[in-house]
């Protein structure tokens, strides 16, 4: 399965960005899909996670509230609503495929993305 990340850029406090990962080369709704960030000098730290179905999210508490992860099925697509962007959201965004149900530890997870940007300016 290849992920291609996109929807990152620079936006200032308070703003919002939606990300996209398109999956291809695979049975997308065999994957539960996840969002991990990665901020400079810092470990990846898990950002959401949604079933192959859709029905289960789970968000770090970091991000709940103002972030929302959805998918498309039909698009091979899964999707992360940033809304009230804060400084310290700034990262590097990886999606990832778990072949199996939701997790928040990125060792379950199967396949990942090439990352796309965000920055966030106070």
């Amino acid at each position: 399965v290849q992920l291609q990340a996109s929807g990152g850029g620079l936006v200032q406090a308070g703003g919002s960005l939606r990300l996209s990962c398109v999956a291809s080369g695979g049975t997308f709704t065999m994957y539960a899909m996840g969002w991990f960030r990665q901020a400079p000098g810092k470990e990846r730290e898990f950002v959401a996670t949604i079933s192959w179905s859709g029905v289960s999210t789970y968000y770090a508490d970091s991000v709940k509230g103002r972030f929302t992860i959805s998918r498309a099925n039909t698009k091979n697509t899964v999707y992360l609503q940033m809304n009230s962007l804060k400084p310290e959201d700034s990262a590097v965004y990886y999606c990832a495929a778990n072949e199996g149900v939701v997790a928040r530890h990125g060792s379950e997870y199967d396949y990942w993305g090439q990352g796309t940007l965000v920055t966030v300016s106070s």
